[in-house]
């Protein structure tokens, strides 16, 4: 539910040679945000005046689910898949949307076995979705000693050709996984360097966009082990601003990119815009339909035409 209207659900980006590209697979219905998004008993009340203070209804928000595809020209990696169709996942649209079929996707890396991250590996028929794909995954044998129901759909069909990758392992060029745990055991982000610039995909390690980088002690309810998760963040969240990174965070407010700067004794997320000027991303190729234009009422936003079917993240 929730229509978004005339929104393009997918947001391309260039980094050096890499097209990086944030493709939506929707949005959960408006629900509590408030305890699992910041657990800490002893700053609810902050938590709550925060999220007030930026606008937000703690109450009532929409969880975003924000898949990467990085299209390397000879590979195209895709981050994560999505819920899956009958969950009401978007990725594949989107996907099309972009320009590019399953069949094109040469390596799928899973940062996690949560069921948002690997519901769309397999089609409603228990077939791979991404049928020419290697398949990566950090500790992959954690999920399967114990699988839950996504696991035994999606993961366990696929075992064999899951690739277990360490911590620090450049899976491409330029592509390294990088270790993230506390969310979950064995949770594996990634870094992606080309032509001098970065771009750091979080999935899940980076908690939510304010409540996690605004207090340093602050951890999720769905945090495994709560403390490794905290020192985590703040170890990747001081490595990313250092290096002024783009980043990308898989429940980030849509488009989810953007970087994390210092804001007093926290961070924040400050969103970055796709600008019509010198983006190296191929548009004919991921932008099959419709024509960039300037928004006249932004500073070098770009929109898009119409020609765009009239649906967004939902």
């Amino acid at each position: 539910g929730g229509e978004w209207g005339w929104v393009l659900p997918v947001f391309p980006s260039s980094l050096g040679s890499v097209a990086a590209i944030v493709l939506s697979d929707g949005q959960s219905p408006p629900g509590p945000l408030l305890p699992n998004w910041g657990a800490n008993p002893e700053l609810q009340e902050a938590f709550r005046r925060t999220l007030e203070e930026n606008f937000l209804n703690p109450e009532a928000t929409r969880n975003n689910f924000n898949p990467v595809l990085l299209d390397l020209g000879e590979a195209r990696l895709l981050v994560d898949t999505g819920r899956g169709v009958a969950a009401g996942g978007r990725l594949l649209a989107h996907l099309e949307l972009a320009g590019y079929a399953p069949e094109d996707i040469t390596h799928v890396f899973l940062t996690h076995g949560h069921p948002d991250h690997i519901g769309g590996l397999v089609d409603g028929e228990g077939r791979p979705a991404f049928p020419r794909a290697a398949y990566l995954m950090g500790k992959v044998n954690l999920w399967l000693k114990n699988p839950s129901p996504a696991v035994n759909r999606t993961l366990v069909p696929l075992k064999e050709r899951i690739r277990a990758v360490k911590e620090g392992e450049e899976i491409l060029p330029g592509v390294r996984a990088v270790a993230s745990y506390g969310q979950t055991p064995g949770h594996m982000s990634l870094e992606v360097a080309s032509q001098g610039q970065k771009l750091f995909v979080f999935g899940d390690a980076a908690g939510h966009y304010l409540l996690s980088l605004r207090f340093s002690q602050a951890y999720l309810g769905f945090d495994m082990d709560k403390a490794e998760a905290v020192r985590t963040r703040a170890r990747l969240f001081q490595r990313v601003a250092e290096e002024r990174s783009l980043v990308t965070a898989y429940h980030f407010p849509w488009p989810a990119l953007g970087r994390i700067r210092r804001q007093g004794e926290g961070y924040e997320f400050v969103p970055a815009f796709l600008s019509s000027k010198g983006s190296h991303v191929r548009t004919s190729h991921l932008l099959p339909r419709g024509e960039p234009k300037i928004d006249p009422c932004s500073t070098g936003t770009t929109s898009w035409s119409a020609a765009w079917p009239p649906f967004g993240p939902r």
